[in-house]
């Protein structure tokens, strides 16, 4: 499992094997790919539909269910590292990437375009708990802070990278060729990956497979990114939309439920329902959310009511890239020291900022409002979502980090692949002039009230800024961060006054 060893490589050792550049490599052509995707094609979008023949409702759902797949792959594999070496669930993931994009760029129609990215979602899911924690956890500590601003670039530079993709694609063509690069980037991962990823005896070959947790997670995933997808052709009234939303989230519900309550859960709920990780997953969850909802809102409103050409729009949220890199930076600064709450709140102060700045956006002014805004949005991502990721990541044993990571994951797309959609469906509806204004300042609000709530819950558990104790974290001797209960402070008044 673990990628790292301080001594000579021994006879029989895979030749990249304890190579730290190589172990960060791996990571991120497993992640990245899929990342640059997520937020290129819709620039892209008239020219896929074109060539493959498809509705604007195809192509949402086809987007829509891949992000699904990809929230639901980091569950499934939490449940089958357990039984299987995280190098042979690597290279399986990453073999059916390359083919999943082979297939997506050979698609003649929708049917095939669809099912290709719906697998470069699921194996990328897969692949983030596969691939991520043996990087976390098997360097040494002094690495770590270089890790954690890897991640950060790795989840966060490459989705900001995305826009300037595919605004080049949109307006240059060839979305085709974007694949075949796609899937040459992961057949380098492929590679990489064969010769650095070391195997590792399973947890327990004899778990069983979770019939509760792993049924809902696919239902709290497929159902309501189906139901946004509908809205493409409906409307809020309709039953495809509400019940699939209703239910799904009902499903998170008793996902979650039903996780803190068992004794040998697949996703550690119970261990990071305390103060720092509520907070941080939380919040982690709010950023993610506005994040892309205001990305979503800006790309439409710039092509359509300012008539930019896609390459323009790739290039005015540019600047996206140089706030993730600042708070990737800043972050391995502070990761070691007391201050990663408070810049996780900056990174939702930043994105809120964002918001207000896109309130006074218009088409004559575009060009110098919204590239401010991005670079804005670029560091909250990366300042508000990373940081959320590690206060739970640090607040359960090392053992447990991939299922962590698995569990974020999980509730961070929800928020953020559920919000956008609805908000953007807002503003087309009302008329995007007046909606584009209207669901900016919705998404403030939703920032301002949130950012108040988790300052609250903060001050309430009674926390106090800490360092995190990372060496008896990576020995498993013990959590990083020892974290109060969730409302410690009233809970301790009122049963002083029980008393």
């Amino acid at each position: 499992m673990r990628f790292s060893s301080s001594s000579p490589r021994p006879p029989g050792r895979l030749p990249l094997a304890g190579r730290y550049p190589a172990a960060v490599a791996l990571s991120l052509l497993a992640l990245s790919p899929y990342l640059i995707l997520t937020t290129a094609t819709a620039l892209m979008e008239p020219r896929i539909m074109g060539d493959i023949g498809a509705t604007a409702f195809q192509l949402q759902l086809a987007g829509g269910m891949s992000n699904a797949a990809y929230a639901f792959g980091a569950v499934a594999a939490a449940d089958l590292v357990q039984r299987v070496a995280r190098r042979r669930v690597y290279l399986v993931c990453e073999a059916g990437f390359v083919l999943s994009s082979v297939l997506v760029l050979a698609a003649p129609g929708a049917g095939p375009f669809t099912a290709g990215v719906v697998l470069q979602g699921l194996f990328t899911g897969m692949l983030l708990v596969a691939a991520l924690p043996p990087l976390v956890t098997g360097h040494p500590v002094g690495r770590l802070r270089t890790t954690a601003a890897v991640i950060s670039l790795g989840l966060f530079g490459m989705v900001a990278f995305g826009p300037l993709v595919g605004g080049l694609v949109g307006s240059l063509g060839g979305w085709r060729p974007l694949f075949a690069g796609i899937a040459a980037l992961a057949a380098t991962g492929l590679t990489i990956g064969a010769l650095t990823f070391e195997g590792n005896e399973p947890p327990d070959r004899r778990a069983k497979f979770d019939r509760t947790a792993i049924p809902l997670a696919l239902g709290t995933t497929v159902l309501p990114f189906f139901g946004v997808a509908w809205l493409t052709r409906g409307s809020f009234g309709d039953a495809a939309f509400l019940v699939p939303v209703v239910c799904g989230l009902i499903c998170g519900v008793f996902l979650v439920g039903g996780q803190y309550r068992k004794a040998r859960p697949l996703m550690p709920v119970r261990p990071i329902s305390n103060t720092l990780p509520v907070v941080g997953t939380a919040n982690a969850m709010l950023v993610g959310a506005c994040f892309t909802s205001l990305l979503e809102l800006t790309e439409t409103y710039l092509i359509r009511e300012a008539h930019c050409t896609p390459l323009r729009v790739g290039a005015l949220l540019t600047p996206q890239i140089v706030g993730v890199f600042v708070a990737a930076v800043l972050f391995r600064k502070v990761m070691v020291t007391r201050w990663t709450p408070y810049l996780a709140l900056s990174g939702t102060v930043s994105v809120a900022v964002a918001a207000g700045v896109l309130l006074t956006v218009s088409p004559a002014n575009a060009s110098v409002v919204v590239p401010f805004a991005a670079l804005l949005l670029g560091f909250g991502a990366g300042a508000g979502v990373t940081p959320g990721l590690f206060l739970a990541g640090f607040s359960v044993p090392s053992a447990q980090i991939g299922p962590t990571f698995a569990l974020v994951e999980l509730l961070r797309s929800e928020a953020a692949f559920l919000v956008g959609p609805v908000l953007l469906h807002l503003a087309l509806t009302t008329g995007l002039a007046q909606g584009f204004h209207l669901a900016v300042a919705i998404t403030l609000v939703l920032l301002g009230a949130g950012a108040l709530l988790l300052v609250c819950l903060y001050a309430l558990g009674g926390a106090r800024p800490e360092p995190p104790d990372l060496a008896s974290w990576l020995s498993g001797s013990s959590t990083a961060y020892h974290s109060p209960a969730l409302l410690a402070v009233v809970r301790g008044r009122w049963g002083g006054r029980a008393e």
